[in-house]
Formats: structure tokens, sequence, C-alpha cells
């Protein structure tokens, strides 16, 4: 499949998006109809935070980028930990990232911001026509086990059981403030990656994009926020390169390489961290917003 994938119709898929609306207009409801509850802010901060783990260490970290390796169960619950966050199914996550660092911020990107606006590169995209199959030409890896293959067919089936037990556990308060609000805080949370980090922060390394490093949303994204350092260097499961830069997924991965769960993880060597990648062709070429600008649709 080309840059384009699929359809070229970038309309909305309504119908497809109702529950990703309806999530949104019930975490409000919910919390109007139950009261504010501090306790039940404590849930969903808790569920946001070991979901969004999921997210960075599995869909993208693992998934998306094979930064580091680890055994077949663990990669399977690598996976439905990273769905219970109703971002889809890891192949169709993955394939779609590698679109994006494939042509990030030029022609034939995802969901650049400079390109085609917030909206489109914050959640607009994921709610297209454009992108709604999953690209399994860029996951062939991904594809050769059946049991990703399932699941990314029929991704809606873990959030659907969390929420399950969220209920049965602890009826609607668990439900409102564990799923939906939660849910909705996760997703937003994400897609900051896509939107804001390449409009406001540092740039440490001259890349062929606008992505930049962001402490605040590193620390929204429990490391996901040094973009600018992914960008340059995306082999490393490392995205906080220096110590002061904080990386809790990193952190908790480097834990669990302790008890053997995970392996290989790699780090920027220092040619990385000065600066120095060496890459086909020479350095890569600083990036000029007025060359994007000249070229956008």
């Amino acid at each position: 499949m080309d840059n384009t994938q699929g359809s070229e119709d970038r309309s909305v898929l309504w119908m497809k998006s109702l529950p990703f609306v309806a999530a949104h207009i019930v975490a409000v409801l919910g919390v109007i109809k139950l009261g504010w509850s501090w306790r039940g802010l404590g849930l969903a901060v808790a569920l946001y935070y070991a979901r969004m783990f999921f997210v960075t260490a599995g869909y993208h970290r693992y998934f998306s980028h094979r930064t580091f390796r680890t055994s077949r169960p663990m990669q399977l619950l690598f996976a439905v930990g990273a769905m219970t966050s109703s971002q889809k199914g890891v192949m169709w996550w993955a394939g779609h990232h590698r679109v994006h660092h494939k042509f990030s911020d030029q022609p034939g990107d995802v969901h650049s911001v400079l390109r085609e606006g917030f909206f489109w590169s914050h959640v607009g995209w994921i709610l297209s026509k454009k992108y709604d199959a999953t690209d399994t030409a860029r996951v062939k890896d991904l594809a050769k086990f059946p049991e990703l293959v399932w699941l990314d067919r029929w991704w809606w089936l873990p959030p659907a059981a969390l929420a399950l037990v969220l209920y049965v556990v602890g009826g609607p308060f668990a439900l409102v403030w564990g799923f939906f609000v939660s849910t909705t805080l996760l997703w937003h949370g994400t897609f900051t990656i896509n939107s804001l980090t390449h409009m406001f922060g540092s740039r440490r390394y001259a890349t062929t994009d606008n992505s930049r490093n962001s402490a605040i949303l590193a620390a929204v994204t429990l490391g996901e926020g040094w973009h600018n350092n992914h960008h340059y260097y995306q082999r490393s499961t490392r995205q906080g390169f220096f110590w002061w830069e904080l990386d809790p997924t990193y952190v908790v991965l480097r834990a669990m390489a302790a008890l053997g769960l995970v392996w290989d993880l790699h780090a920027p060597p220092a040619s990385v961290l000065a600066g120095e990648r060496e890459v086909p062709g020479g350095q890569l070429a600083p990036f000029r917003p007025q060359e994007l600008r000249a070229g956008a649709r």
C-alpha cells in the first residue's frame, strides 16, 4: 500500500465515530449526575497512567518501533493492555505510526499539525475514512502472530471487558470515573504527542520535521514528550536521553528487564547524545518551516 493509505476520502465516519463522541458525553454527564469526587478522580488518574504505560511501552516503543524484545506471552499482555485504551488494534496503531515517521511533517504524513491543522492532527485523522483500515503492508512483522491479527480485528473487546469489570466491581461510579472519564483523558493525553509536540517545545536536534521536546507533555504521557529526541533516534527505548529528562515508561521497562520479562532495551549511543548521528547521505538537514508552508496544500 502506498503512503496515501487506503481511501482518499477524508470525511468523518460518523457511524463508527459515535462511540468516541458518546464517550465524551457520558464522561461529562456522568460526572454531573454523580457529582464531583476526589476518589473518582483518583480512580480515573490511576487507570489513566496504568493504561498510558501500555500505550507508550506497547503500542509505541514495542509494536511500532521494536525498541526492545520480549516473550510471546508478554507481547500478548502488552497488546491487550494497550488496547484497553480503546485506540484500535496494535497493527492499526503501529502501521499508521510508522507512516508518520517515514513522512513526518512532509507530504504523506498521517497527522501533520503544520500541514493539516490542529484538529486533523489531534483527532480528525483517527475518525476519517482515509485511515480507517489497518495498513498490513507496514506491519508484516506483527501479522505473523495470529493472536495479534485476531485482536486487531476485534480491537473493541479489551476496552469493553475493562468497562464491564469496572461496572461489576464498582457500579456506575467505577464505570463513569474509571472508564469513561479515564479513557477520554487518555485519548487526548496520547493525541497531544501527534499535535502539540510538533508545535510547542524545544528542539535539541536538527531533524527533517518540527518535532519538539516538552517536559510537561512528558509528565502527561510517561515520557513521550521527549519527542524531538525520539524523532532524531527512533531505535532507542529510552526517550528521555539525559538523567534530568523524566521517562517513567523507561524506568518501568528497566524494572521489567531486571525481572527477565523484557530484554535488549536499546539506549542512544554517545554519538547520538552528542548530535552526531550518522545517516545515509550525511547529517539530517535542519527543518525549515518556510519550506513546508510553501509546499502545503
